[in-house]
């Protein structure tokens, strides 16, 4: 009976070290998975990241011509606008000078109205 027992004993010890082993592979497959799904993240986010980068030097460069151009269109419109502003002073200069004289030299003095006369 105590062989039939070591015997039992002997099977129950080998079947758990059988299952020790099991669990072990299945922890080493579990971290495995782990580290394989976080290098393709890596590898995505990288690609993704690629991409757009790309996507944005090709949006600037098509953005970067066109605000030369306003830029210079700016440019332009300003100077017109300049010249004419001149031209407008050319013209008008002797008649505003002279409107700005005939106010100041012509002074009606009065008393203001809140001015208290005796006091």
């Amino acid at each position: 009976m105590a062989a039939s027992n070591s015997t039992g004993i002997q099977t129950l010890l080998e079947a758990e070290k059988e299952a020790a082993k099991i669990v072990q592979k299945a922890r080493q497959y579990r971290v495995q998975r782990l580290k394989d799904a976080r290098a393709e993240a890596a590898k995505e986010i990288e690609e993704l990241k690629a991409d757009k980068n790309e996507a944005f030097k090709s949006f600037e460069q098509e953005h970067a011509g066109s605000s030369d151009q306003t830029s210079h269109r700016v440019e332009v419109e300003t100077e017109q606008k300049r010249v004419e502003i001149e031209e407008a002073f050319g013209k008008n200069r002797d008649a505003v000078l002279q409107k700005l004289l005939e106010t100041v030299y012509a002074v009606e003095p009065k008393i203001h109205r809140n001015a208290r006369l005796g006091h």
